[in-house]
């Protein structure tokens, strides 16, 4: 499970005051992403929601707040939240000269993984992934659709129970984006939690059990995808998120709390 509680971040040197460059990239985020079940963070461009996912993965120290996976505190025991979690950002930080094999390989490594327990690992990835003709090829020259492969073998190699992805189909053919979607899907009928971001309306319809609206650094909205349109009095999530969003800097609350005041 992973937890967040008024998660806040703030770029920028010298106190908050008039005249001091500050961005708020986060101000009050605040979210529960359980065990067997897709949560997702929906949200326009610059809302907050790669920020979000970047201090869960303890890339970035929280400014305010807090966020915990599983037992770990990200901030006071990053290493015991890392190794509870794997972390899919996209498939652009492979390392080309290596191959498949070796990319999965050097990440087991530094979990600390047995070379037994890393070749079941990367057997049993390969089998799921279908990874066999990908294994010892160097990464140079892959396509978009084999680096994501090997991208999501690398994050799972160590079996977390908590998995995080930015975007994980931007970029992806429509093959490769069906097949993203049934590993989510594998991932969660296993009982992980799955935390992940997306742009696409039809996919986190189609995905997810839970939605996290961000705007403008806060929770905007928060339910089932059923209770968003309900509350929202539409019929798609597309056109909830729009009502909720809106033109106007401060968001309405709906009804029966789901939105969240801003």
């Amino acid at each position: 499970m992973i937890r967040v509680e008024s998660l806040a971040k703030k770029f920028g040197r010298g106190r908050e005051a008039p005249g001091n460059e500050y961005i708020r990239a986060v101000v009050d985020v605040s979210f529960e992403a359980e065990n067997g079940r897709i949560t997702g963070l929906l949200g326009p461009n610059g809302a907050g929601k790669t920020t979000t996912l970047r201090m869960i993965s303890t890339l970035v120290a929280p400014s305010g707040g807090s966020a915990r996976v599983d037992d770990c505190d990200v901030r006071a025991d990053p290493l015991a939240a890392r190794a509870r979690l794997g972390m899919l950002t996209d498939a652009r930080g492979l390392y080309s000269r290596l191959t498949a094999r070796e990319n999965i390989a050097y990440y087991g490594q530094l979990r600390g993984m047995t070379r037994e327990a890393l070749a079941a690992s990367i057997a049993r990835l390969s089998d799921w992934l279908e990874l066999g003709p990908l294994l010892d090829r160097r990464t140079d020259g892959f396509s978009q659709g084999e680096k994501m492969k090997v991208a999501i073998a690398r994050a799972l190699v160590h079996d977390p129970p908590n998995v995080v992805l930015d975007e994980p189909t931007n970029g992806l053919d429509v093959m490769s984006t069906r097949a993203v979607r049934e590993w989510l899907r594998a991932l969660r009928n296993e009982g992980c939690c799955v935390l992940f971001s997306s742009h696409v309306m039809q996919e986190v319809a189609a995905l997810c059990e839970r939605v996290v609206v961000i705007a403008r650094g806060r929770v905007a909205a928060d339910g089932t995808p059923d209770e968003l349109r309900a509350s929202a009095s539409t019929e798609t999530l597309e056109d909830a998120f729009v009502r909720v969003i809106g033109s106007d800097p401060a968001v309405r609350p709906i009804a029966r709390c789901v939105f969240h005041r801003r």
